[in-house]
């Protein structure tokens, strides 16, 4: 999610509040991978998505090519606190929340059990885990380094943790709070490094979106521009190195400047719809004798909630209670102005470039990160975890805010998501630009990055629904880019994406609003394959759990291979290397596949299945003789388009036929 904005209003009476501002494709063509023998690849029409009944608990559903195994809301104490990110280990899911975070035991998906649920308020709670270790962030001005919920009311206090949580995880049911990370702007989100040559330490990179702190509270932070001191806390991540044995030693061991020399880019502003409805609504609050600030020369209404709560302090700044009176309101709009002007001299003006990434996916295989950066997707090279190198950098005027990244399994290609409306608002109408809001495909060759195509859930969604591109994963299936992906409201949807310029969906699954009154928060943070199936964190309705089923676009076969690639934990920003097992449902995906291309003659691949088969019922040696001939003869009729994928098949077998004891199949 887009971070709100964070407006460290000072008055005479030591005030301070926070404003939310997170409001501000060529169409992918058809195309895609057809369908498998007489299946069709056409999806239901019209589309059930559209039109679904509403509700908390109960709201209409529609499910394609998927099925739901269980749905789970979440325990009472985080009932009604948004749900966000996820991360795995073993046979848990960690859920976090803004409230903490949850432990379930997903060992049998059809029933997950509550095993943890520690509360500790924060925003966003964004989580990691590595071995006996969990990371949690925490940016919120009201977090406590002692997970307490009373919040911190005053400006600069010690007691406040903005930054870095790190828990002992040994007993999972019982979490202990081994390290804390104080940084200068909060960690908004976070990304785990595991560098292959360092087995003694794991590394974190932060990306905190808030306003600088004071040096009173932290030492060393700085809010001045980089002319005028080189040590500013804008335009900079930090680099955290934790060592194993010692976690409480974490520290920050460098503050890489990534963002040198970038400038704002071109973007694009609000549809035309929702400038005229903003404009209603201003003058509607206006006429309301509701408060307005005016930054960067925009007028801004502040939630009624927060002008509440910021009336209320004054009144206990004077020694008052009970309801704020007239001279109580009178003073807060004279000091509005002023407080807008101390705080817009405090940051960055509109001509800079990003100061901070939003999500860094970090894939120590390829030696390379994707880090999408507010305004830029950037490419970084991390072969060295506490230096990283900007090498690449991509704009786009089409989007408005770059959220997050992911690789495809080989790192040829990089998907760069767009939070157009900040996770807040109702981004996927049909009055809505495709190319908005939507993923944007990039190869990479040569360190450089191409624009390719734009993909967006092509299900309209109504005005009460929060949809934009959120937080997703690819799915293990070999030699194919899929990827399943959180819309927020607009439910998940799965995508292949292997022909860059044509991606295409192929399943889903969407429930109606929250409320059809009114736009609720609601929807998927973040969708996940995880060792065989597909996991949702739902901000508002709790966790839920998927898995794919065989349809036209994949197989029984393909979901199979996928299923055999087993992690022992999981974070998405910390990507990992697929790399599959010879059996022969991976055999058998491959030859799918050339079927469904067509790149390998129908007699070709009947005989293959028939050697496939035999050698399933054969002796060892029988075995073995037989698969060693069908390699043979598929090496020897690689060609065309498609003969490197023919070869990988014919290695597959290869390797089958080497290890016949690891390679039956019940």
């Amino acid at each position: 999610m887009r971070p709100v904005r964070f407006l460290p209003f000072a008055t005479a009476a030591g005030l301070a509040f926070l404003i939310g501002c997170a409001g501000s494709t060529s169409s992918a063509r058809p195309g895609g991978p057809p369908p498998v023998g007489g299946e069709s690849a056409q999806a239901p029409r019209p589309d059930p998505r559209v039109g679904l009944r509403a509700g908390l608990h109960d709201a209409g559903e529609a499910v394609w090519n998927l099925r739901v195994i269980s749905e789970t809301p979440p325990p009472e104490r985080f009932a009604g606190v948004t749900n966000s990110d996820l991360a795995f280990t073993g046979k848990y899911v960690i859920q976090g929340n803004y409230n903490g975070f949850q432990v379930w035991d997903i060992e049998d998906p059809r029933r997950p059990e509550l095993t943890t649920a520690y509360v500790c308020p924060a925003s966003q709670s964004d989580v990691s885990v590595y071995g006996n270790l969990l990371f949690v962030s925490g940016e919120d001005l009201a977090a406590r380094l002692d997970c307490g919920t009373q919040g911190v009311p005053d400006t600069v206090s010690a007691e406040r943790l903005r930054g870095l949580r790190i828990f002992d995880i040994s007993d999972i049911r019982n979490p202990r709070n081994v390290g804390n990370v104080q940084t200068c702007r909060g960690s908004h989100t976070h990304s785990l490094l595991v560098d292959p040559r360092d087995t003694a330490n794991v590394y974190v990179y932060i990306s905190g979106s808030s306003m600088v702190r004071s040096p009173s509270e932290l030492q060393g932070c700085v809010a001045a521009m980089p002319a005028e001191d080189s040590t500013t806390a804008w335009f900079r991540i930090e680099v955290i190195r934790v060592p194993l044995r010692n976690p409480e030693r974490a520290a920050i061991v460098s503050s890489p400047r990534i963002f040198g020399d970038l400038v704002a880019p071109v973007a694009h502003g609000e549809a035309p719809e929702d400038s005229a409805a903003a404009a209603k609504e201003l003058a509607e609050a206006k006429a309301a004798g509701r408060f307005i600030v005016t930054i960067e020369g925009k007028e801004m209404i502040i939630p009624d909630e927060q002008a509440d709560t910021i009336l209320g302090q004054i009144v206990r700044s004077r020694g008052g209670s009970g309801a704020p009176t007239a001279a109580d309101s009178a003073m807060l709009r004279r000091a509005l102005p002023h407080l807008v002007d101390a705080m817009e001299g405090a940051q960055p003006d509109s001509t800079s470039g990003p100061t901070q990434c939003h999500d860094i996916t970090l894939y120590p295989a390829i030696g390379l990160a994707g880090g999408a950066c507010e305004g830029y997707g950037l490419l970084l090279d991390i072969r060295d975890p506490v230096r990283p190198v900007r090498i690449a950098e991509v704009a786009d005027s089409n989007f408005a805010y770059w959220h997050s990244a992911t690789f495809n399994n080989d790192g040829t290609k990089v998907l760069f998501s767009d939070e157009w409306g900040g996770g807040s608002q109702p981004k996927c109408r049909a009055t809505d630009k495709r190319e908005w809001g939507a993923d944007a495909i990039f190869t990479i060759e040569n360190r450089r990055m191409h624009f390719k195509s734009y993909y967006k859930l092509p299900a309209p969604q109504t005005a009460e629904e929060t949809c934009v591109a959120h937080n997703g994963s690819l799915i293990p299936i070999p030699g194919r880019d899929v990827m399943v992906q959180a819309w927020y409201q607009g439910g998940l949807s799965v995508f292949d994406w292997t022909d860059a310029e044509r991606p295409v969906e192929i399943a889903y699954f969407d429930r109606g609003p929250v409320d059809s009154t009114r736009l609720e928060s609601g929807g998927y943070w973040s969708t996940y394959w995880y060792n065989g199936v597909i996991v949702g964190s739902e901000m508002a309705r709790g966790l839920d759990i998927f898995e794919l089923t065989p349809s036209a676009f994949i197989s029984q076969n393909e979901i199979d291979a996928a299923k055999s690639v087993h992690l022992d934990y999981f974070n998405a920003q910390g990507q990992v290397k697929f790399v599959w097992p010879p059996t022969p449902a991976l055999a058998r995906a491959y030859l799918d596949q050339l079927e469904r291309s067509k790149g390998l003659a129908s007699g070709e691949i009947a005989a293959a299945r028939e050697a496939l088969a035999a050698a399933d019922q054969a002796s060892d040696t029988e075995r073995r003789d037989g698969l060693t001939r069908l390699a043979a003869r598929l090496d020897g009729g690689a060609k065309g388009r498609e003969a490197a994928k023919v070869r990988v098949l014919a290695d597959v077998v290869k390797r089958l036929a080497a290890g016949t004891e690891l390679a039956r199949e019940e």
